[in-house]
Parts: C-alpha cells; structure tokens; sequence
C-alpha cells in the first residue's frame, strides 16, 4: 500500500487539532485510506463472476451468474460511466475521497474491464464446453448439420424475416439511431453497379436469443441444440436485399448514457418530467461500444464517426456481445442443473387462519425472505382491504414490478371505502416507467397519489394501517429493508417488521405528513429517519460504542449493508477501530473503507457474500455495554442515502427477534466459509479462511434449512 503523506505546511487550525488526536500523525481524511467507488464496484462484479466460475454451483446457475454479470456491467456503464463523463464535459477535476479525479477514474475502470471481460468470455467457453458434457449444445451456424440448417432457415422466414427492418445509409437517409443495448448487424452490399453501401440491421429483442435447431439427442421430447439468433440473421441476409450482394457483416452492441438527470422545478408535474426524462433517456450519448473481434478497421471507422465515440470506449470481442443474454438459459427444463426449489416458510407461531391484527397485538412479528413468504405482507394489506375497522391505508412503493398483488390489494380497499394514500416513487431507476404506470392506474381509481420529493428520492419501505378498536384508533405498521416486490421478495435477502407500537405508529404518521404534505418536524420517538434525523442519530450510536470502549467496556459494532462509501461514517468507524471497538463489516458491494490497517483499522473486518440469493437486508448492531440495540432499514451507509433520500432505519425490541437476528442470522453471516470474502486493506477480496476440522458454512443455505418448512435441499 502507499505510504501515508503527512500534513501540508499549510494545514488549518481543524487539521492540526486533528493530528493532536490521531496516532502518528496520520489524518483520518487521507486519500489513502479510501478505496474508490467505482473499482469497488468492479470488484463485486469480479465477485459475480467468481460464482459463474464456481464448479460447485449448479451448471445453469453459473451461466445465470454470467448473465447477472453482464447485465451488471450494462448499468454500470449507462450509469457509473457515464457520470464520469458528465463530470469531464462540465470541467469538474475535484477528486473524490480517495483522491481520484473523474479522468483518472475513467482510465483506470477502462483498463480494470478490458481485464473483467477477457475473463467473463473465457468463463463462458469453459460453461459451454459443460453444458454440451450435459447434452445442451451452442452451436456455431456454420457447424450446423443440414437438416438442422435447414429448420434454423425455416424459423428464419417464418418467424424471424417479418419483423426485421433494414435500413440503408446514404445521402437521402441519415445514419439510424442505434437504441440502448441493442445488438445490430453492420452490412456492406454491393449494388448491381458495383457501388458498395452501408446498412444496418437490428436484431430482434423480440424474440428468444436462442433458436432450438431439430437434433438426434433429445431430452423429454425437447431438441436440445441452439443457435445464436443472430447467427441465423446473418446467414439469411440476402433474403433482405435481393438484387444485392452482400460483401460482409460484423455484429455490434451499443450502450448510452441512462443517468437520467430529473431537473424538479417549483410547480412544474413531475409525472411529466420524469416521462420526457425517460425518452430523452434512449438518446443519450454512447458511452460504449462492443464489436466483433474480427470487424475490420473500415466498418468500424463508420461506426465509431456516426456513434461520436473514442477509441478507448470501443471493446473488441470474441463471442457473444450481450452476456446479459445467457440469462434466459435459466428457462431450460433442466432441474438437475439447477439450485433445488424450496417452499418458503412462515414465522414462528404464525397462523394463517388467525386475524393478522391480533396477531401483530400479540407482539411484533419478523419475516426474514426469501425464507419466509412474502404472503404475510399480502394478507396484511389484503385484510386492511376487507375489514371494516380500517380506515386508511398508507404506504410508499419504490419498485413494485408488474401484475402487483399488492396494488391489486390497495385497489380493492379504495373500493371498500377506505382512505388510500401511495407515495410512488418515479424516479427509482430503470423502473420509472412501470411506476408512471402504476401512478396512472392508482390515480384513475382515485387513489391519492404522491410522487416525491423535489430534490429527494422516496426510499424508505413503510406500509401503515389506520384501525379503529372500540373508541381506540390503533395504527398497525409494517416496516421491511426490501420493495413490496413479491417476485424479488424469492430472490433477495429481506427482513421485515410488523408492529402496532404506539410510538412507531405515530412516527409513521409523522412521516406520512412530512411526504405528502408540509411538515418540518425534526424529531421522531423511534425512527431515524434521513434526511432528517438518521445520520446524527447513527452516529451518535457509534460514538457511544467509542465511548464506552475507551472507558474500558465491551464495545462491538456489526453492520450488514449493501454498500460502505460515506466518508463521515468511514472516518467514525476509523476512529472506533482507535479507540478499540471491534468492528464486523458484511458489505455486499461497494466498500470505500480500507479494513486492517494498523494503528487505523485493524479492529475493522469486512467480509462480501455473494451466493444464491442477493443480500439485500440491512442490519445495524450495537452492543452498548451488552443492552444491545439492533436497526434494520432501507438505508445503506453512502452519502446519496443520507443525504439525499427519504430513508428509514427502525428499531427492533422484541428481545427473542434480537437474538435471531444477532445469534442467528449475524452470527451466521460471520461464520460464512463458503460464499463468504474478505477484504484485504488494499481493497482486493480473498475467499473467507475454513476453519480447520470444522464443517463448512454455507449462510444462505443454512437460514435456508432452518427457516423453510419444506425443502428438497
């Protein structure tokens, strides 16, 4: 690692009051202390691709994994990229925390890439050599038998030709405009004058990425032999120009800027700015640009002047562009190749047929998914729906996905009479079309409806019940770390709370106020809420472990978030490393902070999970001198969560849902020697240490068993 520079000459009075309190002089805003963002990022892909290289993974899991990976790059690009190059066309050079400038950052993700990718694609031969060991094989056109050329040509005019546009290039028509993400064929054709032209061909996203092709090996009936739609294009393109000959093709893959930018201005609709955002969206700037490995240097030249693209944002490669499509893989039935299906459970002294209010009065309920369903979210805002005692409902959505149960639910309450408030958030990104939707439909059946915050994202995840009981107006409320989401609820790691707690329901309440109406209240009983209250609030939670470690006491932190990159809390966690508070990290992403550092962070450990399910959950544990207080929420610990979203961070009391979560779930977590790395100081990750003579522990798969009621694992 670099040698830490010491103090400018010049330093201010704040900075050498700092040196007076740190070790060796040693600032705590040294750039060397921090890792950079965005190759953080690049390292948890590196994660991703780890699992597709995993042989103890089942086979199509992997391809799936591959898959992720690509579409994680994808959005990397359009958003991670292309901010950067926002940066650069607005003059900005101000370095980050960790002393990077935009431009630098740019070089070196360019280069850390170019790396990830050659990797990706050698994973991805090695994948498909194993699923032709297992009878499912990629062909290449050319190596097609006849009788299956001859089906894959058929499918081409049946099926493939109506839908293909071709469109030539030249004086009278401009050069098209090449839409996000899409995979397109550069054309050169020879006219019968001999006059070479340009043109070019999208290939349909229409349609399966992979054509069956008829094949003597055959599973339950099913052909078992693929190939590449868009090879079948390429070898029918003389259907397309007839009279022309067409000299060569060469596949390429564009990817735009999709950082959409929502300029909020007082009285303006934001339903409408975020719909014209979304639209501006398709048009914005190439910020990469894959090819055929074998594209000659002409076809290129015409690409890269009408695609205004630089030569260090083309990548060469050999295979297949769009790796996000080996996700439809996932769709073969081939269940011996895939995780084992389980039935998610329900929580302890749960009873389905009991009323869902007693039993939340009976005490507060957890659910931690995917191991427990989803459903008990459902029937909780299903019964609010139907019973009588409930007056209102209200809640946030954030990224609800298609076919709700939940909507469905809020809709048949508003026909029920009941008061229906939703706070929609528009701009959560890459679902703000499916949520201008959800907006419309809610709003035609005369649901209020809220979209936002200026200059704030709606990210907290709340769903409040108003009930009257007797002359009582008791308010029941569920509080989650993940969206109202049943299909992402059997896939992330969540946990949830349901509670009628007096003083949560009146901070819910509170919070309601504050997002659809004008309130600036600053105080909540229970809730830390950002951007008000929950970033004094958690760090005065970390200061009090500081506190009571330099005073001699156990002192312990572990957090399980997302992301680690807000350098107030980096700093904080520094310091109580200093002070002798030991300090678990499970970061899955993105972590800024450098662990085992001494004299800095060498009480700090920082471990990522990467496995079957996304972890998605986020657990704050403090032990405070053994009153242990535990936070789940919405939040991670990054500025942009902080400082610029509604976010909600709520306190677990019930001592046996703090003992699940801290000697099972936790401990667990930590105990990980599977799916489990951990970072070393300079920012790369190594697999988590087996202890030895001891059992390995898979945590998902070990939540998994002693959650679930029935299982084929």
């Amino acid at each position: 690692m670099t040698p830490l520079s010491k103090s400018p000459p010049a330093a201010t009075k704040a900075r050498r009051r700092r040196k007076a309190a740190e070790p060796a002089g040693l600032f705590l805003d040294n750039p060397n202390l921090y890792v950079n963002r965005e190759l953080s990022l690049l390292l948890f892909q590196r994660r991703v691709l780890e699992e597709a290289l995993d042989e103890a993974n089942p086979l199509l899991e992997r391809v799936k994994f591959l898959g992720i990976l690509g579409s994680n790059l994808d959005e990397f690009f359009m958003v991670r990229v292309a901010g950067l190059n926002q940066q650069i066309e607005a003059g900005i050079q101000e370095p980050g925390p960790d002393g990077m400038t935009p431009r630098q950052q740019l070089d070196a993700i360019r280069t850390e890439f170019g790396k990830l990718l050659i990797e990706a694609h050698d994973c991805r031969r090695r994948l498909f050599d194993d699923l032709q060991r297992q009878g499912i094989r990629i062909l290449d056109y050319r190596d097609l038998a006849n009788g299956q050329r001859q089906y894959a040509d058929a499918y081409f005019c049946e099926t493939v030709y109506p839908v293909l546009t071709p469109l030539a290039v030249d004086i009278s028509r401009p050069f098209p405009h090449i839409s996000n993400l899409s995979l397109n064929l550069s054309i050169l054709i020879r006219d019968p004058q001999g006059h070479e032209q340009f043109a070019r061909l999208k290939v349909p996203d229409t349609l399966p990425p992979l054509v069956p092709v008829q094949s003597s090996t055959k599973r339950n009936g099913r052909p078992l032999c693929y190939v590449w739609i868009e090879q079948v294009v390429q070898a029918n393109l003389q259907q397309l120009f007839p009279g022309m000959e067409v000299i060569e093709s060469h596949l390429f893959h564009v990817t735009r800027d999709a950082d959409l930018a929502i300029q909020e201005l007082e009285g303006g609709d934001l339903l409408e700015t975020v719909e014209e955002g979304v639209r501006k969206r398709r048009f914005g700037d190439v910020v990469r640009l894959k090819v055929d490995a074998r594209m000659p240097p002409h076809v290129l030249k015409i690409l890269q002047l009408n695609l205004e693209i630089e030569d260090s944002d083309i990548f060469r490669v050999d295979g297949p562009l769009a790796l996000s499509r080996l996700r439809h893989f996932v769709q073969l039935d081939r269940p011996d190749l895939k995780d084992p299906t389980f039935i998610p459970g329900l929580p302890e002294k749960w009873n389905e047929d009991d009323d869902i209010f007693a039993q939340i009065r009976r005490g507060d309920i957890l659910l931690h998914h995917p191991f427990d369903s989803f459903a008990p979210v459902v029937d909780y805002l299903r019964a609010a729906a139907r019973d009588p005692q409930v007056l209102a409902i209200k809640m946030t959505l954030y990224r609800v996905g298609r076919n709700s149960p939940v909507v469905e639910a809020l809709l048949e309450a508003l026909e029920n009479g009941k008061q229906v408030a939703v706070l929609v958030e528009l701009k959560a990104r890459f679902d703000e079309e499916s949520n201008i939707e959800w907006a419309r439909a809610l709003e035609r059946e005369g649901v209020h409806v809220v979209y936002g915050l200026p200059g704030l994202k709606i990210h907290a995840k709340v769903a409040l019940v108003v009930r009257r009981e007797g002359d009582v107006m008791r308010r029941y409320v569920h509080l989650s770390t993940g969206n109202y989401n049943a299909v992402t609820a059997h896939l992330y790691t969540d946990v949830g709370l349901f509670t009628c707690n007096d003083a949560v329901g009146a901070d819910a309440t509170d919070l309601f106020n504050f997002l659809t109406g004008y309130s600036a209240k600053a105080d909540y009983q229970k809730l830390l809420v950002a951007p008000i209250n929950l970033r004094q609030q958690f760090e005065a939670l970390i200061e009090r472990e500081i506190k009571h470690a330099r005073a001699g006491l156990p002192a312990r932190l572990i957090f399980k978030t997302n992301a680690l990159g807000d350098p107030r809390i980096i700093r904080l966690l520094y310091q109580a490393s200093q002070a002798g508070v030991q300090c678990d990290l499970i970061v899955r992403g993105i972590c800024c902070l450098r662990p085992g550092m001494p004299g800095i962070s060498d009480r700090i450990r920082v471990f990522s999970i990467v496995g079957r399910f996304l972890e998605h959950s986020r657990i704050f544990y403090f032990h405070n001198n053994g009153n242990e207080e535990i936070y789940l929420g919405s939040s991670d610990i990054m500025p942009r969560n902080i400082n610029r979203r509604v976010e909600i961070l709520f306190p677990i009391e019930r001592p046996s849902l703090k003992r699940y979560l801290r000697d099972v779930v936790l401990d667990a977590y930590l105990a990980d020697s599977v799916k489990s790395r951990q970072m070393l100081p300079d920012g790369t990750y190594v697999r988590a240490p087996k202890p030895d003579g001891e059992q390995p522990v898979n945590s998902q798969l070990l939540l998994l068993k002693s959650r679930c009621s029935k299982t084929s694992i």
